[in-house]
């Protein structure tokens, strides 16, 4: 696997990670002891880039990420996040609300580091901006326990770029991360990927295959659990899938010259983008972790780039992202 440096900090990981959310929370269940097998898999093949939150669960999700990475406790990467308010077990968190004080902040790292089974934070995102508190007494918060050995680096999930900007005066910010796919390219056109370039910080997509949807392992025939945060999105309505098909014939039409799949071009396009982007794709099963690790060699031309380029801006897609 290869590695990549998360903008200009210190952060080596492996150029893809890992998601782990879907292994315990936001989708149809899953055994435990399997997806404890399944992460062991992903380090014996190279990846060293996990990520996880308090929220997802709340909590066991983290708990699930702590028990299997124990043993390589010094040889992988976690990151997780504060900043939604949890509520009882199975209570989904956004109905809580947003809570950055600095004394949650404090209480969930604390929480977080025994829930990982770790003795520092290696990456610790804002989950997403509070209106109520000031970046700056986020940022500051983490500088604080970056000062105490609780955290090694500080990150944001879904900020703007001048938020961006405003926190990295405070602590520097080793990595962004946010939604984007090559059918979700708002970071390119909302500043946030110039505001990582200009300040030397790492960028670390979500969902980079639409939560699924450009594998190409989902038509309109296909039904999701209530469980399945897809059963709520407006992206797969089976009018939307219909429509957004053409994005998924354009990756197969890619892969097919490539030799390759459409998620794999999905992710190499990813990858080429910017050297310092880390996809953390879902994967639950080894078969599609071994799929989605192989566009780490995949080599998209300039050609391609502009042919994807250009189908992409005559496709219009259908639904929004939540």
């Amino acid at each position: 696997m290869q590695k990549r440096h998360l903008g200009n900090s210190s952060l080596e990981v492996s150029a893809m990670g890992l998601g782990c959310m879907r292994m315990s929370y936001g989708d149809t269940p899953t055994d435990k002891g399997e997806m404890i097998t399944f992460l062991h898999q992903a380090v014996e093949r190279g990846v060293t880039f996990f990520d996880t939150a308090e929220v997802y669960g709340p909590f066991t999700n983290e708990e699930l990420v702590g028990e299997a990475l124990e043993p390589y406790k010094g040889q992988v990467v976690i990151a997780t996040k504060f900043g939604w308010e949890p509520g009882p077990e199975g209570q989904p968190a956004t109905k809580n609300g947003m809570n950055s004080r600095p004394e949650r902040i404090r209480q969930v790292a604390e929480e977080s580091l025994k829930r990982l089974r770790v003795d520092t934070l290696d990456l610790f995102y804002q989950h997403r901006p509070d209106p109520k508190v000031p970046i700056e007494d986020v940022a500051g918060t983490v500088r604080e326990l970056i000062q105490e050995g609780k955290v090694r680096h500080f990150g944001l999930s879904e900020s703007d770029a001048d938020t961006i900007r405003r926190a990295h005066r405070v602590q520097p910010i080793a990595a962004i991360q946010s939604e984007y796919s090559i059918w979700w390219r708002a970071p390119e056109e909302n500043g946030v990927l110039a505001a990582c370039e200009e300040l030397g910080i790492g960028f670390v997509p979500y969902s980079p295959l639409g939560r699924g949807f450009l594998t190409g392992a989902i038509n309109q025939n296909t039904t999701f659990d209530p469980s399945d945060i897809r059963s709520r999105n407006p992206r797969f309505t089976p009018e939307a899938i219909q429509a957004n098909q053409a994005v998924v014939d354009l990756l197969g039409r890619i892969g097919s010259e490539k030799g390759a799949t459409p998620a794999q071009i999905a992710l190499s396009w990813l990858l080429v983008q910017k050297p310092w982007i880390v996809p953390i794709p879902g994967s639950r099963s080894l078969a599609r972790l071994d799929e989605n690790n192989g566009a780490v060699d995949l080599t998209l031309t300039p050609e391609d780039l502009d042919d994807i380029g250009q189908a992409m801006s005559r496709i219009t897609v259908l639904g929004d992202r939540y």
